[in-house]
């Protein structure tokens, strides 16, 4: 066994294993390669056991989303440090190298991920991920090289090491003792924001976050859950708010909450606006998925907050819809 193991959690993705896993093989040899398949219903294990047939396949009994496939899977794997893999992905030589370096270079540092640019549009930065994640005082998450639906050209801008608030699940290094002492991901999220809460709560226990420039992999991205799916909008509305809930200490939490609803409520009605009514109604219903799990939120909350002085000091909404600072090189030098 050694010491990583790049793991990908599959579910009805058999074309994208077929096109991408085999350069996810070729090019990790410092890795053991793990797919852990959340019930598929298509030919997903049929093709890992033809044409893979030396990675291991952990088989989940049913489909228990992003949060839960990982975590179930997981609790079988017991390399020290995890990559956690989408099937979308696409990696490069020696991807694996500067991340690991990186990682056996700071002993505090408990999650790592590299840049992740388009893989539709290669000279682009992803929408997931990007330069790496950041959230402002509101809770609203942002990237270098992509703020809300602007994604920049990668032209060298953001080539520096640096701390970050939150790594993407698309391509998420983290420490395996980590992520099973903090509870691994909060699986009432099912899907969506699932690694913000978490890596939340890593800063929270003390540790830092990184971006590694060095390293890169390219993101189909909507591999699961279209954009544009009602799904999806009310995975991230919900889940916002609730991680909002767990992770706020008790003075900033409910006047952020209730600004919060209030924007959500301004967003869905420009949903509505547009014509998109099944965005509307998600939003609706995110919010009261979100009050049916307060009572369990509640619990969830440590009393733990020394990651609050990471959040932005500063409103990504303000700055980029009304004084129109779009990049984050623009909004973050003001």
């Amino acid at each position: 066994m050694k010491d990583t193991a790049v793991v990908i959690l599959n579910y009805n993705g058999a074309g994208f294993l077929e096109q991408f896993l085999p350069k996810v093989i070729e090019n990790s040899p410092e890795a053991d390669v793990i797919v852990i398949d959340n019930a598929s219903t298509d030919n997903s294990l049929s093709f890992l056991s033809s044409h893979c047939p030396q990675i291991q396949v952990i088989c989940n009994k049913k489909n228990y989303g992003f949060a839960g496939g990982y975590n179930h899977g997981l609790a079988q794997i017991f390399n020290e440090n995890f990559v956690l893999l989408n099937s979308d992905v696409e990696v490069t030589p020696n991807w694996l190298v500067p991340i690991l370096n990186r990682a056996a270079e700071n002993p505090n540092l408990a999650a790592i991920q590299p840049k992740i640019l388009d893989y539709n549009k290669r000279d682009h930065f992803e929408y997931a991920g990007a330069g790496g994640g950041f959230l402002d005082k509101y809770g609203y998450a942002f990237c270098r090289g992509r703020v809300f639906d602007t994604l920049e050209k990668d032209r060298g801008q953001y080539q520096t090491p640096t701390d970050i608030f939150w790594a993407t699940g698309a391509c998420f290094f983290v420490k395996a003792k980590v992520f099973k002492e903090l509870g691994g991901f909060d699986e009432r999220f099912f899907a969506h924001m699932e690694e913000i809460d978490l890596c939340w709560r890593i800063h929270n226990a003390g540790f830092t976050i990184q971006y590694e420039p060095n390293s890169t992999v390219y993101h189909v991205g909507g591999g699961t859950l279209n954009k544009t799916n009602p799904l999806k909008t009310y995975l991230n509305f919900r889940n916002n708010l609730a991680m909002l809930f767990k992770n706020l200490p008790r003075h900033k939490l409910f006047p952020i909450i209730f600004l919060r609803l209030i924007l959500d409520g301004i967003s869905s009605l420009k949903f509505l606006k547009e014509g998109n009514v099944q965005d509307f109604i998600a939003v609706a219903k995110a919010h009261f998925g979100f009050y049916a799990m307060i009572p369990y939120l509640t619990k969830k909350r440590k009393g733990s907050y020394g990651a609050l002085k990471k959040l932005s000091n500063f409103s990504i909404v303000w700055r980029y819809f009304a004084k129109k600072q779009k990049t984050y090189s623009e909004i973050c030098s003001k």
